[in-house]
């Protein structure tokens, strides 16, 4: 087979990591959000289960985890697909790690913010939602871009519950012609590439957010 011949496969490969990796970021980013507002926040009983939730799941083999939903879950009468047991697994891993990031954003907001809410009688849910978590959100950026990178790069241990993501496709290219150097040469460009284009959009979403800050405190 020629390089062309094998575009096929990986790209359609490709198209199934993009969908794991927006799915997986999507739902982590909210899982992080809550986690690490609740860490600070919530009462004993919430910020102490965001607490086992945050360290279990940093510290456990997201592979393990992975055949743990997808294989022994079923035992106990909870069937999976292997795309949802991918994207939750996924997911849960962005949102423990994502956690800490929100965690130190929001930390790092001036007491002056806090300050000043109060003095216009706002909740802590409204501070949080209309103060604090805007200007946090420009801090947890360029780690959550590092976060989001990561995950990109984890969708290939699905590949090891069947999910025909570019791994998988790339292994059975392999598998059927031996050409592994040229195979995997595709597939380290095809990540790259997605991976730039993550890096791009995070920067952009920075500039633009960073922007819209500054211009909201000049008025």
């Amino acid at each position: 087979m020629s390089l062309a011949e094998f575009m096929g496969p990986l790209l359609t490969g490709a198209l199934i990591t993009i969908q794991l990796t927006v799915m997986a970021a999507l739902f982590g980013g909210i899982l992080a959000i809550l986690a690490g507002v609740a860490k600070m926040y919530g009462n004993a009983a919430v910020r102490a289960f965001a607490s086992v939730y945050v360290e279990v799941f940093r510290g456990t083999s997201a592979l393990v985890q992975l055949f743990w939903f997808f294989f022994a879950l079923p035992l106990i009468g909870i069937q999976l697909t292997a795309m949802a047991a991918g994207v939750v697994v996924l997911a849960l891993n962005l949102g423990a790690y994502g956690a800490e990031v929100v965690r130190g954003a929001v930390k790092a907001v001036p007491k002056g913010q806090w300050e000043a809410c109060l003095a216009l009688n706002m909740t802590r849910v409204q501070a949080l939602r209309h103060v604090v978590l805007p200007q946090a959100l420009v801090a947890m950026l360029p780690p959550a871009s590092n976060l989001v990178i990561e995950l990109l790069k984890n969708t290939a241990l699905v590949s090891l519950i069947t999910i025909p993501e570019i791994t998988f496709q790339a292994q059975t290219l392999r598998a059927a012609t031996l050409q592994t150097t040229a195979i995997f040469s595709l597939v380290l460009l095809i990540y790259f590439l997605i991976a730039m284009v993550l890096v791009y959009g995070f920067r952009r979403l920075e500039a633009n957010l960073s922007q819209g800050l500054h211009l909201g405190r000049a008025h």
